[in-house]
């Protein structure tokens, strides 16, 4: 099977929570049409940024159903349908095979620990079997379930086990790494980078022509920027963007990452997402005048996403 390669930047949401805690899908509309309004090419649903192990499957279905429901013309959904228990994987994938999603995605599971090239490919396996239609891409984030696999040598063993695996969302510091992936096989399969901190290099030394980002969510217009300028052959300005995408990034790790820190800054641009499931340790009221006070030292709000 031969996918459509992405190209573009794909957004990771965060998911909108009430103030009882549920999961609330009233902003998706108006969070789908800032995110396309800025530049975005899709969004790729109930993932790192999403909290998504730490939703219910219905939870999960529900707001794949929502983002679907309000995608802009020719925005993408890739959903994640990663889980500890691969039947609901295997669930969550058929689920979004039925409402006509682009694509899905899975990273390793927390738990057990993935240690060896076959657990993963067996796992990814038995998951992609289930949405034969979809292409499916392996989330590789070693940092968040200790899968230090070489994904070259998974690419070797996926090549003819998968029929419709299309390649691999790559969030880990190795660029060379990265880069002998994408040449794998003649560049057959889709590298999407997922470093918002490294997707100049990105262009640079790997290719790359899409990624998934976390950071895009409310500095996108600044990611984007810095694939068109890049296409355009203004390198200065393209390093320019990138440096400033780092201080936005060098923030934020100030006040527990994107997903804590990053998901208080959608409040501040407009649009308030609610807290973090515990056992998150959410943003103080104390923190998030500092948080403000740190991005206006950067002038971040005359740079970020727009409504």
């Amino acid at each position: 099977m031969v996918f459509e390669k992405i190209k573009g930047l794909i957004d990771a949401p965060f998911t909108p929570f009430s103030p009882n805690g549920d999961v609330d899908l009233t902003p998706i509309p108006a969070y789908a049409r800032m995110l396309a309004k800025n530049g975005l090419r899709g969004v790729f649903v109930n993932g790192s940024s999403g909290e998504g192990y730490m939703l219910t499957s219905e939870e999960r279905t529900r707001l794949a159903e929502a983002w679907r429901n309000a995608l802009p013309e020719c925005f993408k959904l890739i959903v994640h349908v990663g889980s500890c228990c691969l039947r609901e994987s295997q669930r969550l994938a058929s689920h979004a095979q039925s409402i006509e999603a682009w694509g899905i995605g899975a990273m390793a599971p927390p738990f057990p620990k993935i240690s060896r090239i076959e657990e993963l490919v067996c796992y990814c396996e038995e998951i992609a079997s289930a949405a034969p239609r979809l292409p499916f891409y392996y989330y590789h984030i070693p940092a968040f379930n200790g899968a230090f696999l070489p994904m070259v040598d998974f690419l070797r063993a996926v090549e003819k086990r998968i029929p419709n695996f299309a390649g691999i969302k790559y969030t880990y510091e190795s660029i060379y790494e990265y880069n002998q992936c994408r040449l794998y096989a003649g560049g057959k399969f889709d590298m999407l980078h997922g470093q918002d901190e490294t997707l100049l290099p990105s262009l640079a030394m790997g290719g790359a022509q899409g990624g998934i980002g976390g950071t895009t969510n409310y500095n996108g217009r600044c990611l984007v920027g810095i694939i068109e300028a890049w296409q355009r052959g203004d390198l200065q300005e393209a390093r320019r963007l990138q440096n400033y995408a780092q201080e936005v990034i060098n923030v934020i790790c100030r006040f527990r990452g994107n997903i804590v820190g990053g998901k208080r800054i959608m409040k501040l641009i407009g649009l308030n997402l609610g807290a973090n499931r515990t056992p998150f340790l959410n943003i103080t009221p104390e923190e998030e005048q500092r948080l403000k006070q740190e991005l206006e030292q950067i002038d971040f709000f005359h740079q970020c996403n727009t409504f």
